[in-house]
């Protein structure tokens, strides 16, 4: 006799609870198998990993602010303060993934008015540096508090807002590096924060080189020779700068 007879319901509520267990087990088995999109490749980060530091690499005006602070205040306080310059390429390459980056720079007056402001405070920065009294190797580097951190991160925040010419790395040299076989904003995500990471680190070792700079200091008439430097680096800066145009 079987368990049917002894109770109707019986094979119903088991070929139920099966069809839920198999169902249910089904499931499982289907999550287990969902091919979740790729980010980026190791492959394709490690290729775009050398091009990323080699951009930060170039000793634009940031690099320069960079190794000025960092004879003037020592290569610590240097670095810490291009937390400014990050903060602002971190909102330039937001305008880029939402596609207000091209739109940016493909705009004659938005390039005109980054670039001429960044010109005029290149310069002035240039002047300011050329002006400044020298550093006695005995006095060693001057000090920041944080009210000079915040003054020196706000001068790298400015300094990168105001180079057009970000904007256009950010809208033309990205994009080179993206697979497109794969999700594009992930991969523009992964490579802004690699490199904002080379950033801070190619920052960090200017910053170092500057503060090394303070051995010119050792004699009284090579005292004011690192402000002639960067002040006239940040002034060639601005007149390079002057005769950028949009690609």
């Amino acid at each position: 006799m079987g368990l049917d007879s002894i109770h109707p319901s019986f094979e119903t509520r088991r070929h139920g609870r099966g069809a839920v267990e198999t169902t249910y087990a089904a499931g499982i088995e289907e999550q287990d198998n969902l091919d979740w999109p790729e980010t980026m490749t190791t492959h394709a980060w490690l290729v775009a990993l050398p091009a990323l530091f080699l951009l930060s690499l170039v000793p634009g005006p940031n690099n320069l602010l960079a190794a000025s602070n960092g004879l003037r205040f020592g290569a610590g306080p240097a670095a810490v303060a291009v937390a400014g310059r990050i903060t602002a390429f971190v909102a330039l390459i937001g305008l880029t993934l939402v596609g207000l980056g091209a739109l940016l720079a493909a705009s004659e007056t938005a390039f005109a008015v980054v670039k001429w402001g960044g010109v005029a405070y290149l310069a002035w920065l240039g002047v300011q540096t050329w002006r400044a009294p020298p550093l006695l190797a005995a006095a060693g580097p001057g000090t920041a508090g944080p009210s000079g951190l915040s003054r020196l991160a706000w001068q790298e925040f400015l300094l990168a807002a105001g180079n057009p010419k970000a904007i256009l790395i950010f809208t033309a040299v990205f994009p080179q590096l993206v697979d497109p076989s794969l999700p594009t904003l992930p991969q523009l995500v992964a490579i802004g924060a690699t490199f904002l990471a080379t950033e801070w680190i190619v920052a960090a070792l200017y910053a170092l080189a500057g503060s090394r700079l303070g051995l010119l200091r050792s004699r009284a008439r090579w005292a004011r020779l690192p402000n002639r430097l960067f002040g006239s680096l940040f002034m060639a800066a601005a007149g390079l700068l002057a005769t950028a145009r949009r690609a």
